[in-house]
């Protein structure tokens, strides 16, 4: 693999983020052992965020070595988020997710300061097709949405977006001017598998060939008979992108 202008793992497996998408604590850490030496980040969400056990868990995912990936989806005023994102940052995960405007963004990256945690902004869900947002009120495109806030995001000084698959992070890159700019992708499915609530998704071959950082994927492998054998054939398409 080519060197790329970005700071990510040398080796692909360590590319995949598995969504811990279980509805208890019990459940995420049986996942957890299922997937070990397969699979070292996992993504922690609002399936579990309220759990009764979470901090045992997000304390015992990094004193394994673990890397956490906190999918909050801050959205606040700029002292709450920036005192969120620092306490974050003090439990030493590795990503967290924010969403909003500039003021929002430039919070984020004050809280992380010092740190080596990595903040995500998410411009648009995954979820979300053209339709969806005009219901919301905007009226330009996805593309234009995106691409704005991938320049907004890193002028601010945060490191990455959360994209899907179908909206090309080298794209993004080019057009927001920003080549250091991660990108983290969910909504990857293997060719034939049912795509769930993602209306722009792609394989995770063709997700890592348009540049996509890092892969998060949950059903697909939380809701596998054998999730450590459903992981290992992300990594393999994975590697058909390189």
């Amino acid at each position: 693999m080519g060197t790329l202008p970005r700071e990510v793992p040398g080796r692909i497996e360590d590319r995949l983020i598995v969504a811990l998408d279980v509805p208890s604590i019990d459940e995420a850490r049986a996942l957890v052992g299922r997937l070990d030496g397969v699979v070292s980040f996992f993504k922690i969400g609002l399936w579990l965020e309220f759990a009764a056990g979470f901090d045992g868990l997000l304390d015992d995912l990094i004193g394994r070595g673990k890397k956490v990936f906190l999918d909050t989806k801050m959205f606040d005023i700029g002292e709450t988020v920036r005192q969120g994102v620092a306490r974050a940052a003090g439990r030493g995960v590795s990503f967290v997710t924010v969403h909003g405007d500039s003021e929002i963004i430039e919070a984020a990256a004050e809280g992380k300061a010092g740190s080596d945690l990595k903040i995500l902004v998410v411009p648009v869900l995954t979820s979300l097709d053209t339709a969806g947002l005009r219901e919301l009120g905007y009226g330009g495109s996805l593309a234009e949405l995106i691409i704005a806030r991938a320049r907004a995001t890193w002028a601010c000084g945060c490191d990455g977006i959360i994209a899907a698959p179908q909206d090309n992070p080298n794209e993004i890159r080019r057009a927001a001017g920003a080549e250091g700019l991660l990108v983290v992708t969910p909504g990857v499915r293997l060719a034939g598998s049912a795509l769930d609530d993602h209306k722009r998704s792609g394989t995770p071959a063709q997700a890592i060939a348009d540049g996509a950082d890092y892969l998060v994927v949950g059903r697909p492998i939380v809701r596998s008979e054998d999730p450590a054998l459903a992981a290992n054939r992300i990594i393999e398409d994975m590697r058909r992108g390189l």
